[in-house]
């Protein structure tokens, strides 16, 4: 998730636009906007789905073309990783469509939840998303550099670049999935409290 979607403010639009003295924004209303935010949600999996797919392409070839085993051993276990990746974001991240049978308090706090799993979502990057990939990087590092050892002699050298490019990668993937989750708490929070000015 190397970028994210900031949500639209509909839900405080919702609750800022009404009277005092209860909700008075249909079902109609709130789920159209709250399709706009299923919307981004879907078109950010939409892309997770294919980079991983690329990536799934990329790795599976290079497990086939090399003969190091320790090597070919770390490309199986970041395919592997994508695939778990995949199965998660569709598990927990995909996007839900508002039930058609509740009224417009329900449908409100309903979006209310949904940002709340999707802020969730976020939180939880290292744990489901670049630490299922880890593994399998890490072996092949260190079989490249076994394999580059041989040659330069310098593999102390040769981990530590290869580790410190993959540490600055996740770092800023984990940066911005971080300020996104923040900006999806700073919504809720509104929500929360626009929500008990309502009731």
């Amino acid at each position: 998730m190397a970028s994210e979607f900031e949500p639209n403010q509909d839900v405080s639009t919702i609750w800022q636009n009404q009277k005092s003295e209860g909700v008075h924004m249909s079902v109609a209303e709130i789920g159209l906007r709250a399709g706009k935010y299923n919307h981004k949600v879907s078109w950010r999996n939409a892309r997770e789905y294919i980079a991983a797919l690329a990536a799934t392409v990329f790795f599976s070839l290079n497990f086939l073309h090399t003969d190091d085993m320790r090597t070919r051993f770390g490309f199986g276990l970041i395919v592997a990783g994508m695939i778990y990746v995949c199965w998660h974001l569709h598990s927990k991240g995909s996007a839900r469509g508002l039930p058609q049978d509740l009224g417009a308090a329900s449908c409100l706090l309903f979006r209310r939840r949904e940002l709340e799993r999707q802020r969730d979502l976020l939180r939880g990057v290292w744990r489901w998303y670049l630490g299922p990939m880890i593994p399998g990087l890490a072996v092949v590092i260190v079989g490249a550099a076994l394999s580059s050892a041989v040659r330069v002699n310098h593999f102390g050298w040769v981990i530590t670049v290869y580790a410190v490019v993959v540490v600055l990668v996740f770092g800023f993937i984990a940066r911005l999935n971080t300020r996104a989750a923040i900006r999806l708490q700073q919504r809720i929070d509104e929500v929360n409290a626009l929500h008990g000015d309502a009731e």
